[in-house]
Formats: C-alpha cells, sequence, structure tokens
C-alpha cells in the first residue's frame, strides 16, 4: 500500500476531531491528510471495507464553516504505536471541486511544512 501512494501525505499542526455523521460519535482524531485519503487515530479500532459519512471539526479563525463534511471508506486499521490506540486509513469517496480547494487549505494553513 505504502508503495503505491501517488500523494505525500501532511501531517497536521491539530488533531482535528472527527466525527461519523450518522451516530454522531466520535471516530478519531485526524493525523494526516491529502485529497485522495485520511488517517484517524482513535481509541477503538475501526471496521475495515466501510464507508463513513464524516464531519469533521475545522480549526478556529481559519475558515468561514466550523466544519466539513464529506464521505470516506476505511481501508485498513492496525495498532498505533501507542497500543491504547489504533490507526485507520481512509480513503476519500468523491470531493467536488470546492472541497478538494477545502482539503488544499487545510493542508497549507495547519500542516507541517515538511
Amino acid at each position: 500500500m505504502e508503495g503505491s501512494r501517488s500523494l505525500k501525505r501532511r501531517h497536521l499542526v491539530y488533531y482535528l476531531e472527527v466525527f461519523d455523521n450518522e451516530g454522531g460519535e466520535l471516530l478519531g482524531r485526524l493525523v494526516d491528510i491529502t485529497t485522495r485519503g485520511i488517517k484517524l487515530v482513535s481509541k477503538t479500532q475501526i471496521p475495515i471495507n466501510t464507508m463513513f459519512s464524516i464531519r469533521m471539526i475545522l480549526p478556529e479563525g481559519y475558515f468561514r464553516s466550523k466544519e466539513f463534511c464529506f464521505d470516506m471508506k476505511s481501508i485498513w486499521s492496525s495498532n498505533d504505536v501507542n497500543p491504547d490506540f489504533y490507526d485507520t486509513g481512509f480513503e476519500v469517496a468523491s470531493l467536488k471541486r470546492d472541497e478538494r480547494k477545502m482539503i488544499r487549505k487545510l493542508i497549507d494553513l495547519v500542516g507541517f511544512n515538511d
């Protein structure tokens, strides 16, 4: 999987909260992001090969909206370096042009400059 990645994942300065839109529960915190996928860290393991409608809480002062919603599919899950947590990789199902621009802005504004 790692060898097939075409976009470099960008780690974020803030670990933004990501919620399941349907149940409202916290899925995890955003660790890194591209316009094609994200990685979350969570306290519970998230089932793979599952579609999610998610709501991401955006950092204050950067965006007009307080949250950003889109669909994604969990594609892998494993233990985090900290054994009390799990890492899960998601593939973004599809993004509209303005949603893709929002993710790029998020990466530019709150991503590490690595």
